[in-house]
């Protein structure tokens, strides 16, 4: 009587086996997606509906500092 050939050899066994390492190096190279903070733009006051949107925040009051002669 003639034995059943498996298909699984050991070639096979070994070769999906580096695949799978292969993959796996692979993917703990790539970067995590970092999520990014909100931005400031959405944290600021909406526009006035008027105008009149000027106020003399400590950014411009820096800028007004450093322009002094």
């Amino acid at each position: 009587m003639s034995q059943p050939t498996s298909k699984l050899s050991r070639r096979t066994l070994f070769g999906a086996a580096s695949t799978a390492g292969a993959v796996a190096a692979v993917a703990s190279l790539i970067p995590t997606v970092i999520a990014e903070p909100p931005s400031a733009v959405a944290a600021l006051k909406p526009a006035p509906e008027k105008g009149g949107g000027y106020s003399l925040s400590e950014h411009v009051k820096q800028y007004y500092r450093t322009t002094r002669v």
